[in-house]
């Protein structure tokens, strides 16, 4: 059997997201169930929101070709951005869990958040 082309559209999306693709019939009342002239075709499990973190996390290491505690403070500063657009301190221990993955304090990534906040006010 060959694989639904929106099964395959929507795959590289769902990998970004660190989601599960399951049989629509498997779906939980949570779950996004996709359909393709009105027939399920398949269902996505989204992660938990700290879960999504981590994928973030990830993704931009494989972006850097790096560790993230390996780049340099400019690269560090970059990464923390991307974080704070893609809400990635709204989730609970997101500022220890970034900070744990640069490789510096809590208070680094804090300051890296106001340098940012600042220049945007300026």
């Amino acid at each position: 059997m060959t694989e639904h082309p929106l099964a395959a559209a929507v795959k590289p999306l769902v990998d970004a997201m660190g989601a599960e693709v399951l049989e629509p019939g498997e779906a939980a009342a949570d779950d996004v169930v996709l359909s393709w002239d009105g027939q399920d075709v398949l269902a996505v499990r989204l992660p938990q929101l700290s879960d999504s973190l981590d994928h973030i996390l990830a993704a931009l290491q494989r972006r850097h070709g790096m560790p993230l505690a390996d780049l340099d403070r400019k690269a560090k500063q970059e990464v923390v951005r991307v974080l704070e657009a893609r809400g990635a301190f709204s989730v609970r221990h997101g500022v220890e869990t970034v900070a744990g993955a640069l490789g510096v304090s809590r208070f680094t990534v804090y300051n890296y958040l106001n340098r940012e906040n600042a220049s945007k006010n300026a």
